[in-house]
Formats: structure tokens, C-alpha cells, sequence
């Protein structure tokens, strides 16, 4: 969300915000008739900015939300691919970032059984809605999740 948030010139904690809390409540909910809606009042109660809370929302299909603004389309457009780039690292010999491709993301998409659960859909509406090229969209996630791959690189095995 940073990364998207440089691209548009807006600020980068603001979208942070967002991408870090848009999923807190899916533990305690996650069922649709639950999530995201049932952490509205809990971020509202917070102080989360309007802004925050309304991309939150509207990042899920269900709440029927129209994606007004560029943080809301990003929230989106980044949400399933993050979590599929994650499944892809897994999968890699080396279990780290620095070894995902452009390309290798694209093949595991055209794959119907690898990360079944990942609506490859919702990744290429999100670029889309970017006005974003699919390989461009990807090659931006990367290059963010690089920036920070100590965080979320898996341990490696033995």
C-alpha cells in the first residue's frame, strides 16, 4: 500500500494504515456475513480515519461498496495478490522474495490448482481498476515486498 501510495503522490502512512489493519478482524470473523463489516465500529471507536475504514469496507465484494478513491482501489487490487505472491514464495527452493518473478507469479496463476482459495480474478480486476497492466501491477508488489522481504521472508529450511 506504501508503494501504490508513492505512485499517486498521497501519504504513506495513511495507506499503510490501511493495508496493515484491513484484515484485523478476520481471525474473530471470517465469514462474510462478518468481515470487514464487524470491525467498523471497533476502528471507528479507535479513531481510524473515515478514509481508512471506508477502503476497509469496501475492499471486500460483499458490502456491495463502490471503490471511490485510489487507496480504496489499491486495498483491492493488492489484497489477493499479496497473499498469492506469499504461496508462491513457499513454494520456491530458496523460500524468499528476491526469487519471485514477474513471470513466475503470471504461471502459478495460469495453475487453477496451486493457492486454490486465491480468486485470480480479483487480481486482475485490481490491476484494472489501477488502470495498471497486469505484469506492471505484479512487478510494483514485488519490488515493495522486496524492500521489506527480512519481514515477511519465511524461515528457511534446513
Amino acid at each position: 500500500m506504501r508503494a501504490y501510495a508513492r505512485h499517486y503522490g498521497e501519504d504513506e502512512e495513511l495507506w499503510g494504515l490501511a493495508g496493515l489493519l484491513h484484515d484485523f478482524d478476520y481471525e474473530r470473523h471470517p465469514t462474510l456475513d462478518l468481515h470487514p463489516q464487524a470491525g467498523e465500529p471497533f476502528l471507528r471507536e479507535r479513531g481510524v480515519p473515515e478514509a481508512v475504514i471506508y477502503a476497509i469496507q469496501a475492499h471486500a465484494e460483499h458490502p456491495g461498496l463502490p471503490r471511490l478513491s485510489a487507496m480504496d482501489r489499491a486495498l483491492f487490487a493488492v489484497d489477493e495478490l499479496c497473499g498469492f505472491i506469499g504461496a508462491v514464495i513457499l513454494v520456491r527452493p530458496s523460500r524468499t522474495i528476491h526469487d519471485v518473478t514477474v513471470d513466475s507469479v503470471r504461471k502459478k496463476m495460469k495453475d487453477k490448482a496451486f493457492a486454490r482459495a486465491v480468486r485470480r480474478e480479483d487480481i486482475t480486476e485490481g490491476a484494472a481498476s489501477l488502470g495498471r497492466p497486469l505484469d506492471d501491477h505484479v512487478a510494483l508488489v514485488l519490488e515493495s515486498q522486496r524492500a521489506i522481504a527480512h519481514l515477511i521472508d519465511p524461515p528457511r529450511r534446513p
